[in-house]
């Protein structure tokens, strides 16, 4: 299996890195509008955090931080989700995706493997969860968060190793 991918370190001086942060930031706004059509939908498959994931560990930290931080703004401020309680939690568990995702990129030196982004989704949603219990009052278990998130965490890890691979 191919690992090489060519990866980026995007700074704020480019229009590239604004570019396709909206082009991420627009990812994460629609499919969380699909992914929600099914029950516990968000849950599931953790659709905000996918453009995130990929962005930062394809281009680098800014883009994935401004896109870690923008979409559940604009997803909170144009659907209301996450709602207001939710907003802090997600944003810290976005921005440690970001940040992880891209420093994972900068060690592995062009190569994207599916384990290491799914050591990463998987990681940075149990920080996640334990960051939302810490935060607010949650009525579910840990476990039970991330036995519902496998299809997420698998669209994470194939599907980010493809567009990675890809873009």
């Amino acid at each position: 299996m191919q690992h090489e991918a060519k990866l980026y370190t995007l700074s704020l001086r480019e229009q590239r890195t604004y570019a396709l942060t909206a082009l991420f930031v627009l990812g994460n706004i629609a499919l969380p509008q699909l992914c929600h059509l099914a029950p516990y939908g968000g849950q599931m498959f953790l659709p905000i955090f996918f453009f995130t994931l990929v962005g930062a560990y394809k281009y680098g930290f800014t883009v994935g931080l401004a896109t870690a931080v923008l979409s559940p703004i604009a997803n909170s401020l144009l659907f209301g989700r996450p709602a207001g309680a939710m907003l802090p939690p997600m944003l810290l568990q976005s921005v440690l995706l970001a940040a992880v995702s891209a420093a994972l990129a900068r060690r592995m030196a062009d190569r994207v493997t599916p384990a290491a982004l799914a050591c990463v989704a998987t990681g940075c949603l149990l920080a996640g969860l334990l960051i939302e219990r810490a935060m607010i009052s949650v009525d579910h278990s840990v476990l039970t968060s991330m036995v519902r998130a496998v299809p997420g965490l698998l669209l994470q890890t194939f599907g980010g190793y493809y567009l990675i691979r890809k873009l």
